[in-house]
């Protein structure tokens, strides 16, 4: 057991404890919350569109730093920007994992709503803050642990450092930026395709063929997470696409195949009703096992956090105490009980709203409050191991859910009530524990440098705040931007087939044989559009089918309702467990792949290719350590940068369809052959740069 000690301690931080410079400046605070602002909305935009957001802590430290030492800021104030900013990300991850399962699960429909609004916004604001003031606890005992290496902690602190010295990284980063948004939009004004399919047909069958998709996020996904994350999560994609879909498919008209006119729309289907829902029980199983797997740090992490919470109260020195360093005050545990006491209140009187049910909403402020203190420890631990970017946040989530629907349906709730119930502990939980462990993170780089820690916590408020108030703003915006687009499009499309008359052909019992007019379609709510159109658009669409939110809102109803998809999910833990003893190394990774659209798991996959490359290229060179890691943090910043701005570019593209603004378009169909240009150019782009070019002419001649 590593003995946690108070007060002087023998390491010693980059900025000493005597030394009281500027640090939690107003500069610092603007500059953090539009980070938080803009780093959230980016992240739930790739969190919805490819089920995986990124580390924010890099981008953020390379920002503040350009920023503030242009206005002569100190190294303190750079990690107080930083770490204001970076807990947007994880306000964004709390948020796209749960929230938009209240409208996939038809909680909240429509999803835009001032209630829904105020409800979203409280649940993240106060869930942060609980993760924050968990984490005011836990600090000590995690972050003063000499046996938890802590990673990404440690880049992000070495980022400051060498700052200090004159290197800069914000050009790679601004590169990135902008070779995202120009590509973005020229898929958006339809100068280059977004995609490619055939389909080849047989007498009794078709072949789909379908390119990857034109998205820059996707290939900077793939680039940073590699070739061999990058292949399995496409292994996916492939066993979805390529075998489930076209089996179900074929045999579902395997009587008149002939009298199938759109095998592509057949696949789809197949692929949607039911390859999806065995890929989410494929994600359960991958979650658990990626719990089991990680079941010896989880409990020693559980047991250290109580067991040394014990030693520092052995040692007398109370929290927020003038007795102990700058370097190592907390905010005053004065403070934070009265903030838990508030935060059950709240807690309550949300799962009220949702349930109607006191006693049930007793039961789960209990529950949520004591899991969330439990997941937290864990989360804290995890990121001290393998840093923020691994943390398995929809795993504890998933967890959690699941005892809260039990739960539930023992205490006797039922129907949408139910779910919301359990949707709601979920958003508490997960938002909680995912802004526990960037907290984490963060207090741990700041530790290193040398920062207060009660600064950086008040500072993480202002972060959790900012991005909590834009976080529902930003998903509607996507969510009907995206439903808005695509409607009306196919309205157009419809008109100009001389199609005026469009029969409902859903299962939604309140459309079931109706028809409506192109005229009377206009004048519904974008959602309803959507609905009669069967455009899958929104949440849970193809643009936007945010994996997470998914598993979340069938899980829930599946159990609450005992809903017969829970059948096909059944099939696909069976398919997971079949995975895990084959000795499939990320089983959680192939079913997140087979959820998603094919093109966009094969765009993940080409990026993971480039990294491959990259890596290939740095090995001939002979690089060492230094060199090598100093190359590949330019290639995630530049990847970091090209999904910044394709999040910035389609925003702005989903703000302009929310306010009914006709985008000209270049082409109707534009050729794929300029994308593939674009795509091998991204490549080059991310390759030769942080390697440098003449080195790659080198090594290829």
């Amino acid at each position: 057991m590593t003995e946690i000690k108070t007060g002087q301690s023998k390491f010693v931080p980059f900025v000493s404890a005597d030394k009281n410079i500027k640090e939690f400046s107003f500069r610092a605070i603007i500059l953090g919350v539009f980070m938080s602002m803009f780093i959230s909305a980016a992240n739930a935009y790739l969190g919805l569109k490819a089920g995986m957001t990124i580390a924010a802590t890099y981008t953020t430290a390379v920002i503040a730093m350009a920023v503030l030492k242009s206005l002569k800021g100190t190294i303190l104030e750079e990690n107080a920007a930083r770490t204001i900013g970076s807990i947007g990300g994880n306000i964004a991850s709390g948020a796209i994992f749960v929230l938009p399962a209240f409208f996939i699960s038809a909680v909240w429909t429509p999803f835009f709503t001032i209630t829904n609004y105020i409800i979203s916004t409280i649940i993240l604001i106060f869930a942060g803050i609980l993760g924050i003031m968990f984490v005011t606890i836990l600090r000590r005992v995690l972050v003063e642990n000499a046996e938890l290496p802590f990673p990404e902690s440690i880049a992000a602190s070495e980022i400051h450092k060498s700052g200090q010295k004159g290197a800069r990284g914000s050009g790679f980063l601004l590169s990135g930026m902008g070779v995202g948004a120009f590509l973005t939009s020229l898929v958006e004004f339809k100068v280059i395709a977004a995609g490619w399919q055939k389909i080849i047909t047989f007498t009794k069958g078709a072949i789909l063929l379908r390119s990857p998709g034109m998205a820059p996020a996707y290939f900077a996904v793939g680039y940073i997470i590699g070739p061999r994350l990058g292949a399995i999560t496409f292994s996916g994609g492939v066993l979805a696409w390529g075998l489930l879909a076209p089996v179900i498919a074929y045999f579902t008209n395997y009587s008149n195949p002939s009298g199938v006119s759109d095998w592509y729309n057949e696949i789809t289907i197949a692929w949607k009703s039911y390859a999806r829902y065995i890929a989410i029980g494929g994600m359960i199983v991958g979650a658990f096992y990626t719990l089991y797997k990680m079941r010896k740090s989880l409990f020693e992490g559980i047991a250290k956090s109580f067991s040394n919470l014990r030693q520092v109260s052995a040692h007398g020195v109370p929290y927020g105490s003038s007795a102990i360093l700058r370097t190592d005050k907390d905010i005053n545990i004065k403070i934070v009980l009265p903030v838990f006491g508030i935060i059950l209140i709240i807690m309550f009187l949300i799962f009220n709203y949702f349930s109607s049910n006191i006693f049930a909403s007793a039961i789960a402020t209990v529950v949520m409050f004591f899991m969330g203190f439990v997941f937290a420890a864990v989360s804290g631990y995890l990121v001290g191991i393998i840093g923020v970017s691994n943390n398995p946040t929809s795993g504890l989530t998933v967890s959690v859910l699941i005892i809260a629907a039990f739960i539930m349906i023992m205490l006797g709730l039922s129907g949408n009530a139910g779910i919301a119930a359990v949707l709601g502990v979920a958003a508490f939980t997960c938002t909680s524990v995912s802004v526990a462990g960037e907290m984490m993170q963060d207090l741990k780089a700041g530790h290193i440098l040398g920062c207060t820690p009660w600064k950086m916590q008040f500072g993480d408020i202002f972060g959790v705040i900012s991005a909590s108030l834009v976080m529902f703003l930003v998903l509607s915006l996507l969510h009907l931007g995206d439903i808005k687009n695509i409607t009306s499009n196919k309205i157009d499309k419809l008109k100009s087939e001389n199609i005026n008359i469009v029969e409902y052909k859903g299962k939604n019992p309140e459309f079931v044989g109706k028809k409506y007019s192109l005229e009377e379609i206009t004048i519904l709510p974008p959602e309803v559009q959507n609905e009669i159109l069967s455009t899958n658009a929104g949440f849970g669409g193809e643009k936007l089918p945010a994996p997470q939110a998914s598993l979340m809102a069938i899980m829930s109803k599946s159990i609450i309702e005992g809903k017969t998809e829970i059948i096909l999910i059944l099939t696909g833990m069976l398919m997971g467990i079949a995975l895990i003893m084959m000795q499939v190394k990320s089983p959680m990774l192939i079913a997140v792949g087979m959820y998603l659209p094919v093109d966009t798991s094969f765009a993940i996959f080409i990026g993971g290719l480039f990294k491959g490359l990259f890596d290939i290229l740095a090995k001939r060179k002979k690089m060492d350590d230094n060199q090598k890691e100093t190359a590949t943090n330019k290639g995630i910043l530049l990847s970091s940068g090209l999904i910044a701005g394709e999040a910035l570019i389609g925003l702005l593209f989903a703000g302009l369809a929310f306010a009914d603004v006709k985008i000209p378009y270049l082409f109707e169909y534009p050729s794929f052959i300029w994308s593939a240009i674009a795509i091998i150019l991204i490549g080059f782009f991310l390759i030769t740069i942080p390697l440098g070019l003449h080195l790659v002419r080198k090594n290829l001649n």
